[in-house]
Parts: C-alpha cells; sequence; structure tokens
C-alpha cells in the first residue's frame, strides 16, 4: 500500500494591517440599534432618535431573557445517533437570536476625498445580511460568519451626511449552537490612494526555511502606474533586519524577494514575530503602505514524521473552540479571548480548532502571538442539511467565495497550520459529497498552496469505502477511536488526525455516586459527574484519547471537544429543562477549571508540575459511605492520607489504558477532616503535597482577578472569581449563596457568570448565585484612567472588595 505522501510545507506568514500615512483605518463602533423589522430603517431621512445606542461588537441576543419556547426544535440528531426526533428546548441556547435587527451609523468622513477608494469590511455579522448606504442596497452575505467588503466608493457623497444602515435576521432552525446575534464582529472603513494595494492583496511565502537563510518570496495585487514595491523588515526590537525593492510587474501583481540570514523560527515555545512594512511607490511617490505582525516556519506533514514544526515532529495537543465567549455571548472581546488562551496554555494546550466557523481576525492574532497552531474551519453543513435553514440553503451559491475570503483574509497568519472543509457533513454518504470534497479542497489549493485540508469526519465506515477520505490531505476523525487502526491500514496518506475527540461531560464541582463509567448518563439535577468518566454514546473518555496517541507515531494529534463550555447543545440533557450551554468543556462557561482540566495538564504541561485532587471533601450524611478519591498528576505515583491515616500508595500502570493517566483509590471511607495526597517520583521520594479540608459554613467572599490592572479602552475586561469560603478561608463547596455586585471609579460591571448549565440567571444583570462555591464578575474599563472597584456581597456574609486600575496603553 502507498502511504509515501510528504507534504512539506515551508511558510512565512504575516498578521494584521494596520494604519499608515498613506490610508486611515476608522473602526465604525459607535450604532444605533433596533430588534424587530422595521419599514424603511435604510432610508437617510428616518428618525432613528429613539433606537438604543451600542458599541459594535455587540450581541442582540445575549440580554435574553432565556425562554425554552425559542427555537425550540423537534429533530432527530444523527451525530447523536438518535432513531426517532425529540423536542428539543436549549439547543441553541434558548436566548432570542432568532428575527430582524437593525443597525444604523453616520460616516464621519474627511473633507477631500479627491483622488481616494473607500472599502467598507465587515469581520461577520449574524446573519443574512443586507448593506444599505444612503438608502441604496450596496450588497449581503448570507453566512454570519464570512468576511466580506464592499467598495463603496462611488456611493458617498462628498461633504453629506452618509448613512449606513445594515439589516441582519437569524431565521428559527439555522444553528445547532448558540450563534449569536448582530454585528459581532468589527466593522471598518478603510480611505486609501485609488491606487494602491488591493484588500487583502499582499501574500507571503517562503521558497526555503533553514537554520542560516530563509528566502521569503512576496506576491501583491496592486492598482498603480509605474510601480515599485519596496518591504522593510524589522525584528522583534524594532530594529532593521533587511530589506529589498522591485519592480516585476505581472498584470496586477507584482513579487519581491529577499533573504532573512539567520532567521528566528516562530513556534508555539517561542511565537517569534517580526514586523513586514510593505511600501507601494507609484513613479516615486508613496501611494500605500501596510504593516503586519510575520512569523517564519515551516510545516511538514509525511507518513514517515507525521507533522513536523520547524523539522521537529510535533503532537497537535488542542481544543476545539465555538466562538461564543459565555456571559459576552458571541460579541468578540479580545481580553476575553486572551484569558482564554492563557488558561489552554497553563493546561499545556497548543493547538485551537475553530468549530464550526470562521475565527475572528483577533483571535489569529492572538495565537499568532501566543503561539497556538491554529485548525481554520469553513463549514457545518455543505449542500445536505442538518437543520432546515442552516448553510445549505446558500452552499452552491456562495462556498467558493466565502472559502476564497476565509483564505485570502487569513492565509499570513503563522498560526494556521491547516484548513477543515467541514464538520460531520452529511454529504459524506455518496458520490455526490466526495465531488463536493474535491470541488472544495481545490479551492483551497488554488487560493493557498502551503497547507493541507482535512474535514472533520464521523461516518468513518462510509468514507472508507465510497474514496471521500482517501483524497483528502488529511483525513481527521471524530471520535471512532477504534476505527483508527483499520482506516489505518486502508487509506493512502499514512497517517490520521484526531480532529474531535473526547466528548467526555462533567459540571465543574458536581460529583456521582457510585462513581462508574457510561454513556448519556442523566440525574435529577440536570447536571454531570466530574469524576470524569461520563460521556456520550458516540464518544468517548479521555484514556481513549491519550492510548491511541501515544501507541501510534501516525495519529498527528487531537482536538478535545471542547476547551470550553458554550451555549446551546446541552448534551446529554437535550430535552432537559432548563438546561442551556454544553457539558464538554474542560473549564466551565465562566472560564473556570473543571477537573479534567489538570487531568489533560498532567500530561501536556511538561514544564511544570501538576497536582490536583477530586472530590471535596463535604459530604455530611455519608459519613463511613465510599468516596473514591482521584488524583491527576505528572508525578508517577502518590500516597493519600485521610486524617493522617495512609490509604496506599498508587501508581500509574504505563501499560493499562485505564490505570496510565490518573490515580485512583476506589475504596476510602467518608470523614470529615483533611484528605492530603504527597506527589512521590520514581524512586518513591515525595516530591509535592496538596490538602482537601472539610468546609464549614460560608462566613464571606474573597475575591481573585486574572488582572488588576487594564487598559482605559472602553473594551478591556478583569475576569474577578468570587470564591465563598468559610472563616478560615476554605472554599465552600456546595455553597449557593445570591451575591451582589457594584462596580465604582473608572470601571463598570460588564458580566457575571457561575458556569452552571441550567442557571436561568441573566448575564449582564448585577447579581447571581454562586455555583459551587464560585462565579466571575466582568469588570470593564473606562476610556478614563484611574482607581476602580469592585464591592461583592451577599447576605449573612462579610463582603470583600477588589482595588483594580485602568491604565492608557
Amino acid at each position: 500500500m502507498q502511504k509515501r505522501i510528504p507534504f512539506l510545507l515551508m511558510c512565512l506568514f504575516l498578521a494584521s494591517s494596520s494604519f499608515s500615512q498613506s490610508r486611515k483605518v476608522l473602526s465604525l463602533q459607535d450604532w444605533k440599534f433596533h430588534k424587530g423589522d422595521m419599514k424603511n430603517a435604510h432610508k437617510t431621512d428616518i428618525d432613528d432618535s429613539t433606537w438604543e445606542k451600542v458599541t459594535v461588537p455587540h450581541d442582540w441576543a445575549i440580554y435574553g431573557p432565556f425562554d425554552q419556547e425559542i427555537d425550540k426544535q423537534t429533530v432527530l440528531i444523527e451525530q447523536n445517533n438518535e432513531k426517532q426526533a425529540t423536542e428539543k428546548t436549549g439547543r441553541t441556547g434558548a436566548l432570542p437570536f432568532v428575527g430582524v435587527g437593525w443597525y444604523r451609523t453616520e460616516l464621519d468622513l474627511p473633507d477631500d476625498l479627491k483622488d481616494k477608494k473607500l472599502l467598507l469590511t465587515f469581520d461577520g455579522a449574524m446573519s443574512n445580511a443586507q448593506v444599505f448606504l444612503n438608502g441604496e442596497l450596496i450588497g449581503g452575505r448570507p453566512y454570519g460568519y464570512s468576511y466580506f467588503y464592499f467598495d463603496i466608493t462611488d456611493k458617498i457623497k462628498a461633504n453629506q451626511k452618509n448613512v449606513l444602515a445594515v439589516r441582519l435576521e437569524n431565521l428559527p432552525f439555522s444553528s445547532r449552537w448558540y450563534p449569536g446575534a448582530g454585528l459581532y464582529r468589527k466593522v471598518q472603513l478603510i480611505i486609501k490612494n485609488d491606487h494602491s494595494f488591493e484588500h487583502w492583496g499582499n501574500y507571503v511565502t517562503t521558497k526555503l526555511i533553514g537554520d542560516t537563510l530563509a528566502r521569503v518570496h512576496v506576491r501583491s495585487k496592486v492598482s498603480a502606474d509605474n510601480p515599485s514595491l519596496t518591504a522593510h523588515l524589522m525584528g522583534a526590537d524594532g530594529k532593521f533586519v533587511t530589506g529589498a525593492t522591485s519592480v516585476k510587474r505581472y498584470g496586477d501583481e507584482m513579487e519581491l524577494d529577499f533573504a532573512v540570514y539567520n532567521p528566528k523560527l516562530w513556534s508555539p515555545e517561542d511565537p517569534y514575530l517580526y514586523t513586514l512594512k510593505l511600501e507601494l511607490q507609484e513613479n516615486g511617490r508613496v501611494i500605500d503602505e501596510e504593516s503586519m505582525k510575520l512569523g517564519i516556519r515551516s510545516i511538514r506533514y509525511s507518513a514517515e514524521d507525521g507533522f513536523e514544526l520547524n523539522g521537529k515532529k510535533t503532537k497537535f495537543k488542542g481544543v476545539c473552540l465555538h466562538h461564543d465567549l459565555g456571559p459576552l455571548g458571541a460579541a468578540i472581546n479580545k481580553s476575553a479571548l486572551r484569558r482564554q488562551l492563557q488558561i489552554l496554555k497553563d493546561m499545556g494546550c497548543n493547538a485551537v480548532r475553530s468549530a464550526h466557523n470562521m475565527p475572528s481576525l483577533e483571535q489569529l492574532e492572538l495565537c499568532d502571538e501566543m503561539g497556538f497552531l491554529f485548525l481554520a474551519e469553513s463549514f457545518d453543513e455543505w449542500h445536505k442539511p442538518k437543520v432546515k435553514n442552516g448553510y445549505n440553503l446558500y452552499f452552491d451559491e456562495w462556498a467558493e467565495k466565502d472559502v476564497m475570503n476565509l483564505v485570502h483574509a487569513t492565509r499570513n497568519y503563522p498560526c494556521i497550520v491547516m484548513w477543515s472543509a467541514g464538520n460531520e457533513v452529511p454529504d459524506q454518504w455518496g458520490s455526490d459529497g466526495v465531488k463536493r470534497l474535491r470541488w472544495l479542497q481545490d479551492i483551497f489549493h488554488r487560493e493557498d498552496p502551503t497547507r493541507p485540508v482535512t474535514v472533520g469526519m464521523d461516518q468513518v465506515k462510509a468514507v472508507m469505502e465510497n474514496g471521500f477520505a482517501a483524497i483528502l490531505d488529511v483525513p481527521g476523525f471524530n471520535y471512532r477511536v477504534h476505527l483508527y487502526e483499520e482506516a489505518y491500514e486502508k487509506f493512502p496518506q499514512g497517517f490520521i488526525l484526531g480532529s474531535e475527540t473526547a466528548s467526555t461531560v462533567s459540571s465543574r464541582g458536581v460529583y456521582k455516586f457510585p462513581v462508574k463509567s457510561g454513556f448519556d448518563m442523566q440525574y435529577d439535577d440536570g447536571q454531570s459527574s466530574s469524576y470524569d468518566l461520563e460521556y456520550c454514546s458516540w464518544s468517548n473518555i479521555p484514556e481513549d484519547d491519550f492510548w491511541i496517541q501515544e501507541q501510534h507515531d501516525w495519529v498527528l494529534g487531537q482536538f478535545v471537544w471542547t476547551g470550553f463550555d458554550y451555549l446551546g447543545e446541552p448534551t446529554p440533557y437535550d430535552e432537559y429543562w432548563p438546561s442551556r450551554s454544553s457539558y464538554f468543556g474542560i473549564c466551565d462557561l465562566a472560564g473556570l477549571p473543571k477537573d479534567r482540566y489538570y487531568l489533560y495538564r498532567s500530561l501536556w504541561n511538561e514544564n511544570e508540575e501538576t497536582l490536583h485532587m477530586l472530590p471535596h471533601w463535604n459530604w455530611k450524611g455519608r459519613e463511613g459511605d465510599t468516596i473514591p478519591v482521584f488524583v491527576y498528576t505528572s508525578y508517577p505515583a502518590a500516597e493519600l492520607f485521610v486524617n493522617g491515616k495512609s490509604q496506599g500508595v498508587r501508581k500509574k500502570n504505563p501499560d493499562s489504558k485505564m490505570d496510565a493517566y490518573r490515580l485512583k483509590w476506589m475504596d476510602v471511607l467518608y470523614e470529615p477532616g483533611v484528605v492530603k495526597v504527597v506527589a512521590l517520583d520514581e524512586a518513591g521520594n515525595p516530591k509535592a503535597e496538596k490538602e482537601i479540608r472539610t468546609a464549614g459554613k460560608p462566613h464571606h467572599l474573597k475575591l481573585e482577578a486574572d488582572r488588576e490592572t487594564i487598559f482605559a479602552d472602553g473594551e478591556d475586561i478583569s475576569f474577578v472569581t468570587v470564591n465563598v469560603v468559610d472563616k478560615d478561608g476554605n472554599l465552600c463547596p456546595l455553597a449557593d449563596n445570591e451575591l451582589e455586585f457594584e462596580v465604582s471609579g473608572k470601571a463598570s460591571f460588564r458580566a457575571v457568570c457561575n458556569g452552571d448549565p441550567t442557571s436561568l440567571e441573566m448575564f449582564h444583570l448585577p447579581q447571581m448565585k454562586a455555583f459551587n462555591g464560585k462565579l466571575v464578575v466582568l469588570v470593564q474599563a473606562a476610556e478614563e484612567a484611574g482607581a476602580a472597584e469592585l464591592k461583592v456581597k451577599s447576605k449573612g456574609l462579610k463582603s470583600d472588595r477588589m482595588k483594580l486600575q485602568t491604565i492608557w496603553k
């Protein structure tokens, strides 16, 4: 069988264009918003004085309220192996995203627009966007995750009021999760010279990468007479490294090459970024400039070595992320994205899959900066539907355009190492689906020949037989671990990617007895056990993926479903109310780590020790009953003590899948007091220890901020964890006290989340119950520097305050 299919890709990439003297990039943040359809809302003379003033990015639906009647779906979920349709109440988050919303703003334009080109750009608009300028429809985009833009140069009225209006409509039965609603990503107006770089027109790759030399190739689409193209490369310290000038022109494209000696390579361990400034001249005069971050790295996929980054064999230790940001909804916020990535970085995660949507540019910028490999996904549906009003309505007309915009907008980000053309599409069945795959993959290859293409496939038996998987650059398997070896023998590529793995379910701080492993387990409280042994009929526990990853070099790695809980898809409680968010996350909806976080950390974070014990030790009424204790640690063994009495030593057994990754004491009898674990090295020497104490009654609140200093830009957020503790400072693991929040000074209360998937309390109101002793308050900076303070109080508890500082960037 032929398995030698090397995929050698050496690429130098850019990220994020910036302001220059020859162009202005205006962020359109201040809008007026109206929920509901309205006749003539696109007209310039309509009275919008009563409309709500909002800041974009904006998600109109996140403010609720939750309602089980919203987008109630009677549907058969094939991915869940269902045999008949049933009523699903929280499948799309139970938030009011269905319907029409209007946005209006006036463009603040310079007086002199002679010989200028104006581009109106959208990073995403949810969904079925229709864009009007001065009452005239200038275009639209149905797909809510697609980047798009319009040239409005000829539509602008000089020295007059120019009114921009956007109509958005989310249809019912259009999503399998909470999609958000509105202008949830940034909108910009680019003003540049008529002769200039084309939008997304710069494409940078390398023909060679070595220890001592990288050869950089720049290809730019331009509009200019007698042009010349100049590149200036600066290091991370701002110092000039090298540069070159070219007058080579081929139609509307120019090309330029230059050498970088002793290049510093980009990687998750050292995400080094250069700055590349491209300068376009016409007849010796500078007419346009673009500056962007740049990373130099090589990627290679082969049957012999799997995935290599910069010549080093690398496994994907990745997670899948939906696009919502918990209590912020779908509205993009860079500080919330950064916090997510910091939490994942500490876990040892090195990769992210944007599932199942095109990523935000802010997420890609942060992955470049912080060092994450990225799998950029495009669609959840092709021609065949999963939901009645999903992307299947638009695929035939829009798929090629949407893929082209995805690639052109993002191909210069070094973090992206693979494209995904789809996820679990029903088109996996039949020859028509194979043809659609070939068509889509060819588009990706045509627009960017430097990266391979994958698809997250769940119908593994079908794709083995019909050739669907065989034509993919990288066969991606969603679950189906038991079929990996059979598929490896049949497929020509010589490797398999775990494009979606585990789907273990758990609720933070919830433990169920007796402790057992099983699928689709449900309880009266609508929660899942955090012993991390519960999963879905089609998925598995983490051990299954760890084991096959370690046993076979030809498995490229995995992307766990999911890094964080998200709104909607409350499996296994699809028919339970109230339940409106997922249980799959390694972290909960508030971003607080579940126990499972430390299991992954114990394997993935190779630079820091991990020692974590579960469950909590407050079990009044279960005295003398068995309470199994699990320990997740990077050490090979540990000894457990209850009130000073040894419960024995447990050692990891690398020859047993179920004993290789976590230490288990299954017969511990509960008695209140202190549980202590002592981690041991290979020789049996104690290396670290941790204690859990039986907590007393809730006494006071303890606040911990991820950052006490934030930027005074009106967008930056401090995430403050509120802990309900006893008089000695021990977390009260069952506390559900109602808490109230007050922010003063140069900041404001933004939102709150407790991570409870069954809670119907609204995120934007300044009160919420703690869930198992914790919740997170979001404090947003003002546009002024100075002091701020968060005060949290609760009846019967001693309050606490957190002092914050907002500063200028």
